[in-house]
C-alpha cells in the first residue's frame, strides 16, 4: 500500500481498533502471478506476540486455505470509513477531487486450526459479537449441535499472527485546518452513514 507520510499511521492501537471495529475483510494469499483473494468476517483479538491474532474460517471448497503454510505469509485488508471528497467543500481553490478512507493491511503466516472443538468455539464466538440475538441465533439445544456436527467438517478455520501493519488514514492532512473543518462539516451533513463515520475520524485526528 503506498502510504505517504502524511497519511501514515504508526499508531499500532489504532490499527488494531479498526480491524476490531471493521471485521469485514480481504484476505490475499498466493504469488505475484497467482493471487486469491476472499472476503470474510475476521476476527482480531489480542496477543502476547506481535500485533495481535486474526481469526477466521472459509468453506472447505474455497481453494484459498490450500495456499496456508509455514513459509507463505498472506495479507489481510481492512477499511473503516470513507467518502467522495468535493472540491466545492474547500475554501482554497482551486481543488481537485478526491476520496477520504482509512485502511489497515496486516500480514501474517496463516495457520489452520484442526481441532473441531476450537473451530466450534470460534464459530459461537462470532455469533456472540455479530447476532443482535445470539442466543437465539444458536440455542443450546441437540438439533442446533447435530447441525453444526454436520456442518463444522465443510469449513476450514484459520488463525493468522500479525507480524507487521501497514496503517493509512487518508483524511485531508495534506490540507489547511480551515479546509479540513470545511470537509467534516459536509460529510457531516451528508444522508450517507459511510460520510458521517468518515467525519467522526476527522473529527478525532484533528483534535
Amino acid at each position: 500500500m503506498h502510504v505517504p507520510d502524511h497519511f501514515s499511521v504508526k499508531n499500532a492501537a489504532w490499527a488494531q481498533e479498526i480491524m476490531r471495529r471493521h471485521s469485514f475483510a480481504t484476505l490475499v494469499s498466493g504469488h505475484t502471478t497467482s493471487l486469491t483473494a476472499s472476503h470474510l468476517p475476521l476476527l482480531w483479538t489480542n496477543s502476547e506476540q506481535g500485533y495481535g491474532l486474526i481469526q477466521g474460517h472459509m468453506a472447505r471448497a474455497n481453494p484459498q486455505w490450500q495456499d496456508f503454510s509455514e513459509d507463505s505469509e498472506v495479507m489481510a485488508i481492512f477499511t473503516g470509513p470513507d467518502s467522495y471528497i468535493s472540491p466545492n467543500w474547500y475554501v482554497a481553490r482551486p481543488a481537485v477531487p478526491t476520496w477520504n478512507y482509512t485502511a489497515v493491511h496486516a500480514y501474517g503466516t496463516p495457520r489452520v486450526i484442526d481441532n473441531q472443538h476450537a473451530a466450534r468455539n470460534l464459530l459461537r464466538r462470532m455469533v456472540a459479537i455479530f447476532d443482535s440475538d445470539p442466543e437465539q441465533a444458536w440455542p443450546n439445544d441437540q438439533p442446533q449441535a447435530d447441525l453444526v456436527d454436520e456442518m463444522i467438517p465443510h469449513i476450514v478455520a484459520f488463525e493468522i499472527s500479525i507480524v507487521r501493519l501497514d496503517a493509512k488514514a487518508k483524511l485531508s492532512q495534506n490540507r489547511s485546518a480551515i479546509d479540513q473543518a470545511s470537509v467534516i462539516s459536509a460529510l457531516q451533513n451528508s444522508s450517507q452513514e459511510g460520510a458521517q463515520a468518515l467525519a467522526k475520524y476527522m473529527r478525532n485526528s484533528s483534535s
